[in-house]
């Protein structure tokens, strides 16, 4: 399944609600929606804050209407041409997912790959802040990065010889905010399995027919403690404080079995 095959199933799904907020922040951006009553709040890494710097094109086109639109028109900025606008659009399909506390478990990806990873070749998709202690406990990590953060990175390009090595492989979800996704997929070994990595994931179980079989994300608990630190250029280990869960599901729960 393809990155539009998969919202194309993903976003009818959704239910509608209204946009009390929204938020672009330097890091994260976030939307606010109450749907049926409750509140709930989605997030998404925030994309290309450099593209309109030194032009007068708009970043969003409905700059300072957005909370006039309905939620369901919002999650709809997933298909836009504008990155800050794509950010947008998956924080509000993040907002508007229902919860699914049945499937969730206090996982973080970490302990994740660790536990798939032992003894295996980890090909991981994005520089994840824990990749040096993962290192030593997984057979061999290999990490692809568009922007190198060390010595151990390799550059993005050699997707095509490193990805078919993997037993395990872990893509962050940047990966459907820049439209990469179906590219990496292709390179995939047959039955490798797969992890979503990163709080803009969608915690849907409609990933798990594109190939995933574990989705590590985020759950906002605490929306106006983590909107007054997005706003106030808070990183995501900030954000955590302040009330973001880290929960993981999976298409088949013996993978994560004992390590709740």
């Amino acid at each position: 399944m393809n990155r539009e095959t998969l919202l194309a199933r993903l976003l009818p799904e959704l239910p509608d609600g209204r946009i009390l907020d929204v938020h672009i922040g330097l890091y994260w951006t976030a939307v606010v929606a109450e749907v049926d009553g409750a509140v709930r709040c989605g997030l998404s890494a925030t994309m290309g804050r450099e593209t309109h710097r030194s032009t007068n094109a708009p970043a969003v086109t409905s700059a300072g209407h957005l909370t006039e639109l309905s939620a369901r028109q919002l999650a709809d900025y997933i298909h836009s041409p504008h990155s800050l606008e794509i950010s947008v659009g998956m924080a509000a399909i993040n907002a508007l997912l229902p919860p699914r506390p049945d499937l969730w478990v206090d996982l973080h990806s970490k302990e994740v790959l660790a536990r798939l990873g032992a003894g295996k070749t980890v090909v991981m998709v994005g520089h994840f802040p824990y990749v040096p202690e993962l290192r030593p406990q997984v057979g061999r990590l290999l990490v692809l990065e568009l922007n190198p953060k060390d010595d151990h990175d390799l550059p993005a390009e050699t997707a095509p010889q490193v990805i078919p090595q993997a037993d395990v492989l872990a893509v962050t979800a940047m990966t459907l905010l820049n439209r990469t996704f179906d590219d990496l997929l292709a390179l995939r070994q047959p039955g490798v399995p797969m992890i979503i990595v990163g709080p803009s994931t969608p915690l849907s179980t409609v990933l798990f027919d594109a190939g995933a079989v574990v989705l590590s994300g985020a759950v906002v608990e605490n929306p106006p403690a983590v909107l007054r630190g997005l706003k106030e250029g808070a990183t995501f280990h900030q954000l955590r404080r302040m009330g973001v869960r880290l929960v993981s599901m999976t298409s088949n729960p013996a993978l994560i079995a004992g390590l709740r």
